[in-house]
């Protein structure tokens, strides 16, 4: 059964190249590429002459059929501008069509700069959540923010230069100014980390250039207010009885509760 391999290609520097890409790049009997004058310098790069065609967004429906025609004389690679296919680029409709014809579809992993960026960023990594390009509308992109408010996952987005400081604008008005990292041109000449909070973020970019990828922390985990129950009642009792000072109580068990000194001792005062 021939194979659809979905190919991850370098984010930029081109020794990031898997050995197993370049195989699959050179046996497969097609390339289908979201740009294939780009793809073309990648492939000269490492010497590979594997026919291609185009995969785009906006033929990526029309090329449907021509690209699962190759596939029943052969394998086929599907690969886009950088990273791989099918995460914030062209590709999941190929994939799922390939499926149902029953193809094999066989991931050839790699390059991401998504993995790259929460690697470095310094931020938790146990859950995130990768949200790509924030909506261009202003009231679209503060819904999305909105409803992101409250999640505790490390957040990953991607942007352009040309937005990237109204992007950082709406989130401090909308998630508060968290601590974020401000990945540009990762693997490339001109790579920068930024780490610090999204306000500092925005004074440091000035005038942005290059691709981004940012990662900002979730929101925190906000601790209960300690609350002065009948537990706690019930230690301040036994302290009165075993003949301790009110002072010295109320300031054992603000160490030990979190609750004010006053507001103990002011149930210290109504003990029987």
């Amino acid at each position: 059964m021939p194979t659809l391999y979905i190919v991850a290609t370098p984010i930029g520097n081109l020794e990031d190249i898997t050995l197993r890409a370049m195989r699959v790049l050179k046996e497969v009997s097609l390339i289908a590429a979201e740009d294939t004058r780009r793809t073309l310098k990648l492939l000269n790069a490492l010497q590979i002459k594997t026919p291609l065609t185009s995969y785009y967004e906006h033929n990526k429906l029309s090329k449907l059929d021509y690209i699962l025609s190759k596939l029943e004389d052969g394998d086929v690679a599907l690969v886009s501008d950088a990273g791989t296919p099918g995460i914030a680029d062209p590709g999941q409709e190929l994939i799922a069509a390939a499926i149902a014809r029953g193809f094999r579809v066989e991931a050839t992993p790699g390059p991401s700069s998504v993995i790259a960026a929460l690697a470095v960023s310094g931020l938790p990594t146990a859950e995130f959540r990768f949200l790509a390009f924030l909506p261009r509308q202003a009231s679209e992109r503060r819904g999305v923010l909105e409803r992101l408010a409250a999640d505790k996952a490390t957040l990953v987005f991607l942007e352009a230069p040309h937005r990237l400081r109204v992007m950082l604008k709406a989130m401090i008005e909308t998630l508060g100014d968290r601590p974020v990292a401000v990945c540009r041109e990762l693997t490339k000449l001109h790579e920068e980390v930024f780490r610090g909070t999204l306000s500092k973020a925005l004074e440091h970019f000035g005038e942005p250039r290059g691709e981004f990828v940012i990662v900002v922390e979730g929101t925190r985990a906000v601790e209960a207010a300690p609350v002065l129950d009948d537990k706690i009642i019930g230690q301040l009792l036994k302290l009165k009885n075993e003949g301790a000072p009110a002072k010295e109580a109320t300031a054992r068990l603000a160490a030990t509760t979190g609750l004010s000194r006053r507001e103990l001792y002011g149930a210290w005062l109504k003990l029987k």
